[in-house]
Protein backbone atom coordinates (compact mmCIF):
# COMPACT_ATOMS: atom_id res chain seq x y z
CA UNK A 1 0.00 0.00 0.00
CA UNK A 2 1.10 3.40 -0.55
CA UNK A 3 1.87 5.61 2.10
CA UNK A 4 0.35 8.83 2.29
CA UNK A 5 1.40 11.61 0.15
CA UNK A 6 2.71 15.61 0.83
CA UNK A 7 0.99 18.36 -1.55
CA UNK A 8 2.14 21.79 -2.66
CA UNK A 9 -1.26 23.90 -3.24
CA UNK A 10 0.11 27.30 -1.92
CA UNK A 11 3.33 28.10 0.03
CA UNK A 12 1.57 28.78 3.52
CA UNK A 13 0.75 25.03 3.46
CA UNK A 14 4.89 24.53 4.02
CA UNK A 15 6.05 25.00 7.59
CA UNK A 16 9.20 26.46 7.82
CA UNK A 17 11.59 23.32 7.90
CA UNK A 18 10.06 22.16 4.83
CA UNK A 19 10.53 25.34 2.98
CA UNK A 20 14.30 24.88 4.59
CA UNK A 21 14.73 21.67 3.56
CA UNK A 22 13.28 22.23 -0.49
CA UNK A 23 15.57 25.18 -0.49
CA UNK A 24 18.53 23.67 0.87
CA UNK A 25 17.57 20.22 -1.57
CA UNK A 26 17.29 22.79 -4.38
CA UNK A 27 20.07 24.55 -3.94
CA UNK A 28 22.78 21.37 -3.10
CA UNK A 29 21.52 20.63 -6.51
CA UNK A 30 21.95 24.45 -8.31
CA UNK A 31 25.76 24.35 -7.14
CA UNK A 32 26.30 20.40 -9.27
CA UNK A 33 25.43 17.83 -6.91
CA UNK A 34 25.04 15.23 -9.53
CA UNK A 35 21.35 13.76 -9.68
CA UNK A 36 20.70 10.37 -8.34
CA UNK A 37 17.71 7.77 -9.22
CA UNK A 38 15.96 8.45 -5.98
CA UNK A 39 12.36 8.49 -7.92
CA UNK A 40 13.01 5.20 -9.67
CA UNK A 41 9.55 3.57 -10.44
CA UNK A 42 7.59 6.83 -10.04
CA UNK A 43 5.35 7.92 -12.06
CA UNK A 44 4.45 11.85 -12.45
CA UNK A 45 1.66 13.09 -14.49
CA UNK A 46 2.11 16.65 -16.33
CA UNK A 47 -0.84 18.61 -16.93
CA UNK A 48 -0.66 21.74 -18.43
CA UNK A 49 -3.80 23.66 -19.35
CA UNK A 50 -1.90 26.68 -20.38
CA UNK A 51 1.12 27.64 -22.13
CA UNK A 52 4.77 26.92 -20.18
CA UNK A 53 8.59 26.52 -21.14
CA UNK A 54 10.06 26.78 -17.47
CA UNK A 55 7.92 24.91 -15.93
CA UNK A 56 6.83 22.20 -17.30
CA UNK A 57 10.43 21.54 -19.10
CA UNK A 58 11.51 21.93 -15.42
CA UNK A 59 9.04 18.97 -13.96
CA UNK A 60 9.38 17.00 -16.58
CA UNK A 61 13.29 17.26 -16.81
CA UNK A 62 13.61 17.18 -12.93
CA UNK A 63 11.46 13.84 -12.89
CA UNK A 64 13.50 12.35 -15.62
CA UNK A 65 16.63 12.63 -14.30
CA UNK A 66 15.54 11.75 -10.73
CA UNK A 67 14.46 8.20 -12.46
CA UNK A 68 10.79 8.59 -12.65
CA UNK A 69 8.65 8.14 -15.92
CA UNK A 70 6.58 10.96 -17.01
CA UNK A 71 2.94 10.97 -18.78
CA UNK A 72 1.83 14.50 -19.98
CA UNK A 73 -1.34 15.63 -20.62
CA UNK A 74 -2.34 18.50 -22.99
CA UNK A 75 -5.42 21.24 -21.83
CA UNK A 76 -7.71 18.87 -23.91
CA UNK A 77 -6.50 14.78 -23.33
CA UNK A 78 -8.66 14.51 -19.87
CA UNK A 79 -11.73 13.51 -19.82
CA UNK A 80 -12.91 16.69 -17.35
CA UNK A 81 -13.45 18.31 -20.83
CA UNK A 82 -16.71 16.18 -21.65
CA UNK A 83 -18.00 16.72 -18.02
CA UNK A 84 -16.23 14.30 -15.68
CA UNK A 85 -15.85 15.84 -12.22
CA UNK A 86 -12.59 16.54 -11.06
CA UNK A 87 -12.73 14.50 -8.01
CA UNK A 88 -13.36 11.42 -10.07
CA UNK A 89 -10.62 12.51 -12.39
CA UNK A 90 -8.45 12.96 -9.40
CA UNK A 91 -9.39 9.60 -8.02
CA UNK A 92 -8.19 7.45 -11.57
CA UNK A 93 -5.73 9.44 -11.99
CA UNK A 94 -4.19 8.58 -8.27
CA UNK A 95 -4.61 4.84 -8.74
CA UNK A 96 -2.15 5.26 -10.96
CA UNK A 97 0.13 8.52 -10.77
CA UNK A 98 2.96 8.96 -7.76
CA UNK A 99 2.20 12.50 -8.09
CA UNK A 100 0.94 15.38 -10.47
CA UNK A 101 2.09 18.64 -11.36
CA UNK A 102 -0.91 20.77 -12.42
CA UNK A 103 -1.21 24.19 -14.13
CA UNK A 104 -4.89 24.81 -14.47
CA UNK A 105 -4.70 28.70 -14.53
CA UNK A 106 -8.05 28.74 -13.11
CA UNK A 107 -9.64 29.39 -9.47
CA UNK A 108 -7.09 27.66 -6.65
CA UNK A 109 -9.77 25.89 -5.14
CA UNK A 110 -9.95 23.24 -7.89
CA UNK A 111 -6.21 22.43 -6.60
CA UNK A 112 -7.82 21.40 -3.67
CA UNK A 113 -10.22 19.67 -4.87
CA UNK A 114 -7.06 17.36 -6.74
CA UNK A 115 -6.22 16.81 -2.96
CA UNK A 116 -9.55 15.20 -1.97
CA UNK A 117 -7.51 11.79 -2.71
CA UNK A 118 -4.53 11.22 -0.48
CA UNK A 119 -2.52 8.91 -2.99
CA UNK A 120 -1.08 11.09 -5.39
CA UNK A 121 0.61 13.98 -4.74
CA UNK A 122 -0.74 17.38 -6.18
CA UNK A 123 1.73 20.20 -6.95
CA UNK A 124 0.15 23.48 -8.06
CA UNK A 125 2.44 24.73 -11.24
CA UNK A 126 0.65 27.65 -11.29
CA UNK A 127 -2.93 29.17 -10.46
CA UNK A 128 -4.63 32.36 -10.80
CA UNK A 129 -3.73 33.48 -7.16
CA UNK A 130 -0.56 32.01 -6.55
CA UNK A 131 2.69 30.52 -8.44
CA UNK A 132 4.50 28.81 -5.42
CA UNK A 133 7.11 26.47 -7.37
CA UNK A 134 8.01 30.10 -9.52
CA UNK A 135 8.99 31.39 -5.52
CA UNK A 136 10.63 28.51 -4.90
CA UNK A 137 13.08 29.12 -7.13
CA UNK A 138 13.34 32.29 -6.96
CA UNK A 139 14.35 31.88 -3.04
CA UNK A 140 16.91 29.11 -4.24
CA UNK A 141 18.44 31.41 -6.91
CA UNK A 142 18.92 34.27 -4.34
CA UNK A 143 20.12 31.92 -1.77
CA UNK A 144 22.80 31.33 -4.24
CA UNK A 145 23.32 34.69 -5.27
CA UNK A 146 24.10 35.91 -1.97
CA UNK A 147 24.55 33.22 0.59
CA UNK A 148 21.64 33.61 3.06
CA UNK A 149 18.23 35.20 2.36
CA UNK A 150 18.28 36.59 5.79
CA UNK A 151 18.35 40.88 5.60
CA UNK A 152 17.50 40.90 1.90
CA UNK A 153 15.59 43.88 0.17
CA UNK A 154 13.82 43.52 -2.70
CA UNK A 155 11.85 45.93 -4.79
CA UNK A 156 8.68 44.07 -6.73
CA UNK A 157 8.13 45.95 -9.51
CA UNK A 158 4.79 45.37 -11.48
CA UNK A 159 1.36 43.77 -11.17
CA UNK A 160 0.30 42.35 -7.52
CA UNK A 161 0.02 38.63 -10.13
CA UNK A 162 0.49 35.08 -8.61
CA UNK A 163 4.30 35.54 -8.65
CA UNK A 164 3.97 38.74 -6.50
CA UNK A 165 1.55 36.79 -3.76
CA UNK A 166 4.00 33.88 -3.51
CA UNK A 167 7.03 36.15 -3.09
CA UNK A 168 4.73 38.01 -0.67
CA UNK A 169 3.89 34.71 1.06
CA UNK A 170 7.97 33.25 1.41
CA UNK A 171 10.41 36.40 1.71
CA UNK A 172 8.96 37.83 5.07
CA UNK A 173 9.84 34.72 6.58
CA UNK A 174 13.14 34.86 6.93
CA UNK A 175 14.31 37.06 9.43
CA UNK A 176 14.97 40.96 8.70
CA UNK A 177 13.82 41.45 5.22
CA UNK A 178 12.64 43.80 3.25
CA UNK A 179 9.91 44.00 0.21
CA UNK A 180 8.97 46.78 -1.17
CA UNK A 181 5.59 46.41 -3.62
CA UNK A 182 5.39 48.72 -6.39
CA UNK A 183 2.55 48.26 -8.55
CA UNK A 184 0.04 50.34 -11.17
CA UNK A 185 -3.10 51.75 -8.90
CA UNK A 186 -6.17 49.20 -9.42
CA UNK A 187 -3.36 46.29 -9.66
CA UNK A 188 -2.16 45.57 -6.80
CA UNK A 189 -1.47 42.44 -4.52
CA UNK A 190 -4.98 41.89 -2.57
CA UNK A 191 -5.14 43.05 0.90
CA UNK A 192 -5.60 39.72 2.63
CA UNK A 193 -2.25 38.64 0.82
CA UNK A 194 -0.45 41.79 2.19
CA UNK A 195 -1.84 40.88 5.33
CA UNK A 196 -0.64 37.49 5.27
CA UNK A 197 3.09 38.63 4.12
CA UNK A 198 3.07 41.22 7.23
CA UNK A 199 2.15 38.41 9.84
CA UNK A 200 4.76 36.46 8.69
CA UNK A 201 7.01 39.54 9.08
CA UNK A 202 6.13 40.12 12.70
CA UNK A 203 7.57 37.02 13.57
CA UNK A 204 11.16 37.66 11.65
CA UNK A 205 10.97 41.50 12.85
CA UNK A 206 11.23 41.77 8.53
CA UNK A 207 8.91 44.46 6.79
CA UNK A 208 6.52 44.28 3.78
CA UNK A 209 5.95 47.72 2.36
CA UNK A 210 3.54 49.00 -0.65
CA UNK A 211 4.86 51.97 -2.19
CA UNK A 212 3.32 54.46 -4.15
CA UNK A 213 6.74 56.46 -4.89
CA UNK A 214 10.00 54.99 -5.83
CA UNK A 215 11.33 57.84 -3.39
CA UNK A 216 10.37 55.81 -0.53
CA UNK A 217 12.19 52.75 -1.39
CA UNK A 218 15.86 52.78 -0.02
CA UNK A 219 19.36 52.59 -1.91
CA UNK A 220 20.65 49.86 -1.07
CA UNK A 221 18.74 47.13 -2.43
CA UNK A 222 19.50 43.73 -3.13
CA UNK A 223 17.36 42.61 -5.85
CA UNK A 224 14.88 44.14 -8.49
CA UNK A 225 12.50 41.91 -9.47
CA UNK A 226 9.98 42.27 -12.18
CA UNK A 227 7.38 39.69 -13.99
CA UNK A 228 5.30 39.96 -17.56
CA UNK A 229 2.62 42.75 -17.60
CA UNK A 230 0.02 39.75 -19.43
CA UNK A 231 0.48 36.56 -17.04
CA UNK A 232 -0.90 33.70 -18.36
CA UNK A 233 -4.34 33.35 -17.94
CA UNK A 234 -5.14 36.90 -17.23
CA UNK A 235 -7.04 39.44 -18.86
CA UNK A 236 -6.98 42.98 -18.35
CA UNK A 237 -10.67 45.03 -18.78
CA UNK A 238 -9.47 48.48 -19.15
CA UNK A 239 -8.11 48.64 -22.58
CA UNK A 240 -6.04 51.86 -21.60
CA UNK A 241 -3.83 49.21 -19.36
CA UNK A 242 -0.57 49.74 -21.01
CA UNK A 243 -0.34 53.67 -20.19
CA UNK A 244 -1.18 52.68 -16.57
CA UNK A 245 1.74 50.05 -16.71
CA UNK A 246 4.29 52.14 -18.69
CA UNK A 247 5.99 54.18 -15.86
CA UNK A 248 6.36 50.54 -14.20
CA UNK A 249 8.78 49.50 -16.58
CA UNK A 250 12.55 48.26 -15.73
CA UNK A 251 14.89 50.59 -17.51
CA UNK A 252 18.27 51.37 -16.80
CA UNK A 253 17.77 54.33 -15.46
CA UNK A 254 15.46 52.36 -12.85
CA UNK A 255 18.28 50.20 -11.85
CA UNK A 256 20.29 52.93 -11.62
CA UNK A 257 18.98 54.00 -8.44
CA UNK A 258 20.13 50.79 -6.67
CA UNK A 259 23.48 50.28 -8.09
CA UNK A 260 24.11 47.06 -5.85
CA UNK A 261 20.85 45.17 -6.95
CA UNK A 262 20.73 42.51 -9.41
CA UNK A 263 18.04 41.77 -12.01
CA UNK A 264 15.50 38.77 -11.82
CA UNK A 265 12.70 38.09 -13.84
CA UNK A 266 10.65 34.95 -14.09
CA UNK A 267 10.84 34.89 -17.34
CA UNK A 268 9.11 35.00 -20.32
CA UNK A 269 10.29 38.54 -20.87
CA UNK A 270 8.88 41.04 -23.14
CA UNK A 271 11.71 43.38 -24.05
CA UNK A 272 10.71 46.88 -23.87
CA UNK A 273 7.04 46.54 -22.25
CA UNK A 274 8.11 45.39 -18.45
CA UNK A 275 11.85 45.46 -19.02
CA UNK A 276 14.02 46.90 -21.13
CA UNK A 277 16.29 44.39 -23.47
CA UNK A 278 19.49 45.91 -21.57
CA UNK A 279 18.88 45.38 -18.37
CA UNK A 280 17.67 41.96 -18.87
CA UNK A 281 20.76 41.19 -20.72
CA UNK A 282 22.82 43.08 -18.78
CA UNK A 283 25.35 41.62 -16.18
CA UNK A 284 23.36 42.51 -13.62
CA UNK A 285 20.91 40.15 -14.73
CA UNK A 286 20.56 36.48 -13.03
CA UNK A 287 17.06 35.64 -15.25
CA UNK A 288 18.44 32.97 -16.85
CA UNK A 289 20.08 31.64 -13.61
CA UNK A 290 16.80 31.92 -12.49
CA UNK A 291 15.10 30.01 -14.81
CA UNK A 292 17.31 26.96 -14.81
CA UNK A 293 17.20 26.80 -10.92
CA UNK A 294 13.47 25.98 -11.91
CA UNK A 295 14.72 22.26 -12.71
CA UNK A 296 16.32 21.96 -9.33
CA UNK A 297 13.74 23.27 -7.03
CA UNK A 298 11.13 20.90 -9.00
CA UNK A 299 13.82 17.89 -8.38
CA UNK A 300 13.71 19.39 -4.26
CA UNK A 301 9.92 19.10 -4.48
CA UNK A 302 9.39 16.09 -6.16
CA UNK A 303 11.85 14.65 -2.48
CA UNK A 304 10.08 16.59 -0.88
CA UNK A 305 5.99 15.30 -1.94
CA UNK A 306 7.46 11.97 -2.51
CA UNK A 307 9.78 11.30 0.31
Amino acid sequence: MRKLRKHLITLNSLANEDLDYILQRSLTLANGEKYEQLLEGNVIGIYFRKTSTRTRTAFSAAALKLGAQIISFGPNDLQENTGELTEDTARVLSGMLDCLVARTASDQREMYVYTSQNRMSIVNAMSTQEHPTQALADLTTMLQLFGSLSGLRVLYVGEGNNTASALCRSIPRFANTELYLYSPPGYELPRSVIDEGMQYAKATSSKVVEVKDLRAVPKELDVVYTTRWQTTGTIKIDPDWRNVFNPYRVSSALMDNYPNALFLHDLPAHRGEEVDADVLDSSKSRAFQQAENKMHSAAAIYQWCLG
